[in-house]
């Protein structure tokens, strides 16, 4: 995949040791990181802390930007909540995601952008159910870089996540009803999101679900 191609790229930082992170992105030509975590900051790879990580970026000639703020999984307006657990449609609907979006697409144009998070599989993390999707509906290309480098296509993705939910074709030509491809991958986001989204309760970092710290335990 040439880095000319206007593709945007994700990355989860999991557990990685700083070096092993950057060779990651200079693998596939990144130039930007913009860092989409709510809160930026994480107890247990403090390597990844917002200060701390821009620094070993800047020094390696790839620049950072936060994000977390637009494209974060998180929301300091309540009526982004649906019984406590944040709602990727309403998040999806404010300005200020339209605005990260717009941030994200404009840079591109100049810039080999890798969207960073904390877990290293997009189908876990909002950067996979909630920004990749977005993006891809304005027309950016986006695909995903795994925690040994491979590259997934974002529909690759979901073709995953539909097999995982058990909507592969030859499962669905057996409704009665068929569902067309992209009402099957609403479902199967939608399923996933009541999974992996923030709940107001979770003190977790930023994106993790109750009982995972930043990719630190299997997933």
């Amino acid at each position: 995949m040439p880095a000319s191609d206007g593709t945007v790229l994700t990355i989860g930082h999991s557990t990685h040791a700083m070096d092993a992170f950057v060779e990651l992105l200079q693998r596939h030509d990144v130039t930007a990181v913009a860092d989409v975590r709510a809160a930026p900051y994480s107890r247990f790879n403090p390597q990844f802390n917002r200060e701390p990580l821009a620094g070993s970026l800047v020094a390696r000639g790839i620049a950072y930007v936060f994000l977390g703020s637009e494209l974060g999984g998180r929301s300091d307006d309540p009526s982004c909540y649906e019984n406590g657990r944040i709602s990727y449609a309403r998040l999806r609907g404010t300005p200020s995601f339209g605005n990260g979006l717009d941030r994200v697409a404009q840079g591109a144009a100049s810039h080999r952008i890798a969207l960073m998070c904390a877990e290293k599989e997009p189908l876990e993390c909002h950067r996979g159910l909630l920004v990749a999707p977005a993006l891809e509906a304005r027309g950016v290309s986006v695909a995903h870089i795994g925690p040994e480098g491979g590259l997934e296509r974002h529909a690759d993705a979901m073709c995953r996540l539909i097999a995982m939910h058990g909507m592969e074709d030859a499962i669905e030509s057996q409704r009665l009803f068929p569902r067309s491809h992209a009402e099957r991958i609403a479902e199967a986001v939608n399923r996933q999101a009541h999974r992996f989204a923030h709940r107001n309760e979770t003190p977790a970092d930023d994106s993790t679900p109750p009982g995972r710290r930043n990719g630190e335990l299997p997933t």
